[in-house]
């Protein structure tokens, strides 16, 4: 299939799944800040936003992988309805789904959206990136009000609907304390698995 604009690429046998290039922050450690659209060798700059169905359309077999994950250069909860029916569509492979997410996906769309997306995606990793307000915003510069709060909420209300919930953050950033960030998420009940800066996929 035709996967030009590159709406799916692979990472040590995971397909990822590029569905949108918009982002409710401007995280300052992030390459697309810094106008790099490129992980590893591949290109994910998007002309448009896609359709649930282009995606489809370009799958491979889905069988060829251990598990199908939503992480492009966006956030993919900006695209609620198109992330569901994707992940609707690869459930019905038995293939595995996880959501890689900023976790403000609530404050987006004003409304809980954690059930509807724990009937279609198996795990969830959520970027906590900082164990206090101050240095989140100083990193991530959130452009929605109260974000740091929303991510804490967020996290919370996943480990009630998911069977696997991982909370990250990058080591290697200033201020950043990474056994902080461990302690919330496991108080949380989450699992904390610590990311490295320049160390994308």
């Amino acid at each position: 299939m035709n996967n030009t604009e590159r709406y799916w690429y692979e990472i040590r046998g995971s397909l990822y799944l590029n569905i949108c290039d918009r982002c409710t922050l401007r995280c300052q450690f992030c390459p697309k800040t810094q106008g790099i659209n490129q992980v590893h060798h591949y290109d994910l700059s998007l002309a448009r936003q896609p359709e649930a169905e282009q995606v489809i359309a370009t799958l491979p077999d889905l069988m060829n992988y251990k598990e199908v994950v939503f992480c492009g250069y966006g956030e993919p909860t900006l695209r609620l309805k198109q992330l569901l029916a994707i992940a609707r569509y690869c459930k019905k492979y038995g293939i595995r789904t996880r959501l890689n997410t900023d976790g403000l996906g609530n404050v987006v769309h004003k409304r809980d959206i954690i059930p509807e997306l724990a009937e279609v995606v198996d795990s969830v990793s959520i970027s906590l990136n900082a164990q206090d307000t101050e240095t989140y915003t100083n990193h991530c510069q959130p452009q929605l009000k109260s974000a740091y709060l929303a991510v804490h909420q967020f996290i919370r209300r996943a480990v009630d609907f998911f069977a696997e919930v991982r909370v990250t953050a990058i080591e290697g950033l200033e201020g950043v304390d990474i056994e902080q960030c461990r302690t919330i998420a496991e108080r949380y009940g989450a699992t904390f698995v610590p990311r490295y800066l320049d160390k994308v996929g």
